[in-house]
């Protein structure tokens, strides 16, 4: 049974999510602060960390990058907070995945169980053929050449990643994208972002091998 850590100062969202999370199999502890969070790391082991950026004594962000510097596993950020700042400082400090409320469970779970395939729990190094995604530090390469994503860029790519081999509509990648953006992303912007994300990762943008076209339907990612 994964263990998850979830650091949230609303009492009613712990009640629910721990309620929820129990349901589908997961054993929740819960802190609300950095401190209960940091001192519950140090005496027990977790899979995963469901993190708010707002506590009741200091901030998300510290808590996150004491758990990727100590433990290396993975983080999730559930916040209010759906700026642009706020969410590349959580990407750049080595967030996994990054979710904004209200949202909806069974989406959560989703990407709880998507999070975890991909790092086992444990963060690790993700290969797409030559590209190697870093899911503790947020990095991205292709052979040894950093491709430098952006923000959107990233999450467009785990989203892929956390559906290889699935058909992925553009209203899907729409809902998983538009909260990185700070604001509303609609179908035009998508173009663009596909669009700049095959020119850093496939070897001729205009012929694509990695995101792939499925016409009529949306995009898929089937390498291994």
């Amino acid at each position: 049974m994964h263990k998850i850590l979830l650091v949230e100062d609303d009492e009613e969202i712990v009640t629910c999510l721990t309620q929820f999370l129990n349901s589908e199999g997961y054993s929740v502890k819960s802190a609300s602060g950095q401190n209960g969070a940091l001192r519950l790391l140090e005496d027990e082991t977790f899979d995963l960390v469901l993190l708010d950026i707002s506590l009741s004594d200091g901030n998300g962000f510290a808590v996150c990058k004491a758990v990727k510097s100590d433990y290396g596993i993975p983080v999730i950020f559930l916040t209010a907070s759906g700026d642009e700042y706020n969410t590349v400082t959580g990407f750049e400090i080595g967030a996994d995945d990054y979710i904004s409320k209200p949202f909806r469970p069974r989406e959560l779970a989703s990407r709880i169980k998507n999070i975890l395939r991909l790092t086992g729990g444990a963060g690790s190094v993700v290969r797409l053929g030559d590209i190697v995604v870093d899911t503790v530090k947020g990095t991205a390469r292709k052979g040894t050449r950093d491709l430098y994503l952006s923000a959107l860029e990233y999450r467009l790519l785990l989203v892929f990643l956390n559906n290889r081999g699935a058909v992925l509509s553009r209203t899907q990648l729409l809902e998983a994208v538009w909260d990185i953006a700070g604001e509303f992303v609609n179908d035009n912007t998508l173009t663009v972002y596909i669009k700049r994300l095959r020119e850093k990762i496939e070897d001729n943008p205009q012929e694509p091998t990695v995101i792939k076209t499925v016409r009529g339907l949306g995009y898929k990612v089937d390498l291994e």
